[in-house]
């Protein structure tokens, strides 16, 4: 029976917090929800003194998401803490600290940019799904979407909640499809604005980077915003990036900005791993027949002129955005599709290359 994260997000909703008088899901107690192969796990957050009130409501709980998911498809823990623990220190308004020259992310083997000269690519979606193929394929892959103004990984790799600190400094990041993920989406709401000038995404790009308990990785996939500004240059001057990858459709005007980027990194003197081109073909689900929407070749084209590798191409296709949508990326929820394998033919070039 296969049931979506809206779906779960919608019984939590019918369930009400005693304590609070408001649903499980306005009273923010839940926690890391994750809906896999079927499969509904979350948290239940709550304060110590209220612990044994609400195991009925826990249990109230999985009853209403086992009536969307099957008895047995449900697993809900409750927590307390003794005391509560303090929100990482991720405060509006830091700027950047000084530092030496770029600095490895300690336990971090390589750092890999997604970047794009414009928005409206799909770089985010590649991000995704091609650290869900690196993790599938037996990596140990964590996240970071540094596009603060526009964070997406949250929905996309289906995660919810707020990162925990122990210390009110160090951040622990969630987890989901095998990836270790941080956004600034899981600090704020989700239809909340982030207002900040350029030293405070410089700021927090840099605690991201640094704060966050990202453990031992062997690829940190960084999703970056659209363009060539502040986050992309503290990346590069921050943190040793092993490389960028830049995605474009194949039009020509997206091309003029996706060179942009490109020159972006060869001022920034970050290597270009390769292009990928997205949204290259389409296919008609009903007769077959193949059309270049955005045109095609444009980014193979580019790529070649300037001698650079070309990392593969990614149809558009209507399975790859509701996938992404309902946060199980197409390589997680339709890992034999022939969708899936263009994102798996880009991560084993990446392996073969010795890149990761």
């Amino acid at each position: 029976m296969t049931v979506t994260r809206d779906e779960v997000l919608a019984a939590l909703k019918s369930v009400t917090n005693p304590v609070t008088g408001t649903d499980l899901i306005a009273s923010d107690i839940v926690r890391a929800l994750t809906v896999e192969d079927g499969k509904v796990r979350f948290v239940m957050e709550v304060d110590p003194a209220h612990g044994k009130a609400m195991e009925p409501v826990r249990q109230q709980a999985v009853a209403e998401v086992e009536k969307l998911a099957g008895a047995g498809n449900v697993n809900a823990l409750l927590t307390a803490h003794s005391q509560p623990k303090p929100p990482p220190d991720l405060k509006i308004g830091r700027h950047a600290t000084p530092q030496k020259g770029p600095q490895k992310v300690p336990g971090v083997k390589a750092i890999i940019g997604i970047a794009s000269g414009k928005g409206g690519v799909g770089k985010s979606t590649v991000s995704a799904n091609l650290a869900v193929a690196l993790a599938a394929m037996g990596k140990s892959v964590g996240m970071l979407d540094a596009d603060v103004y526009g964070p997406s990984q949250p929905r996309m790799l289906g995660v919810s909640g707020r990162p925990a600190s122990p210390d009110g400094k160090t951040i622990l990041p969630l987890r989901n499809h095998g990836v270790t993920m941080m956004s600034i989406g899981l600090m704020t709401k989700e239809d909340e604005a982030v207002v900040w000038r350029g030293p405070m995404l410089m700021g927090a790009l840099q605690q991201m980077l640094g704060q966050v308990q990202w453990g031992n990785l062997d690829v940190l996939v960084v999703d970056l915003p659209p363009g060539t500004g502040d986050v992309q240059m503290t990346l590069c001057q921050k943190a040793e990036v092993d490389g960028m990858i830049v995605v474009s459709t194949p039009q020509d005007v997206a091309l003029l900005d996706a060179r942009k980027a490109l020159d972006m990194c060869r001022k920034m003197d970050t290597k270009v791993l390769g292009m990928i081109e997205n949204m290259s073909t389409y296919i008609c689900p009903n007769c077959g027949h193949e059309a270049h929407i955005f045109g095609h070749g444009g980014a193979r084209a580019d790529a070649e002129r300037l001698g650079l590798p070309f990392l593969g191409e990614i149809p558009l296709n209507l399975d790859i955005r509701v996938a992404g949508d309902g946060g199980a990326p197409i390589v997680a929820a339709q890992p034999d599709s022939p969708q899936a394998a263009a994102f798996r033919n880009v991560a084993q070039r990446l392996i073969d290359d010795g890149v990761v």
